[in-house]
């Protein structure tokens, strides 16, 4: 990773976005600190957080294969209620 002043970035930018799709990131300082990377886009898209498929309930809950589950439920009728 090459550092560059901020000014020598400015004159010279077409370079070091070349630099950064071959040699790596290039990092940008300011006054001796650390201000900004440059990355290749390939780069920066790794970064980025995966997309989440837009799974519905009803997909994810039919992926499940629930049909070999044996459920089997009491009748109920309700409860006997004096007046």
């Amino acid at each position: 990773m090459e550092r560059w002043k901020l000014e020598d970035a400015k004159a010279r930018l077409s370079e070091v976005v070349r630099r950064a799709g071959t040699a790596g990131p290039q990092w940008v300082t300011v006054r001796g600190k650390e201000a900004a990377v440059i990355l290749a886009p390939e780069q920066f898209r790794q970064l980025l957080p995966k997309p989440k498929g837009q799974l519905s309930l009803v997909r994810f809950l039919q992926g499940l294969d629930l049909s070999k589950i044996d459920v089997q439920r009491e009748q109920d009728s309700g409860r006997e209620v004096a007046l």
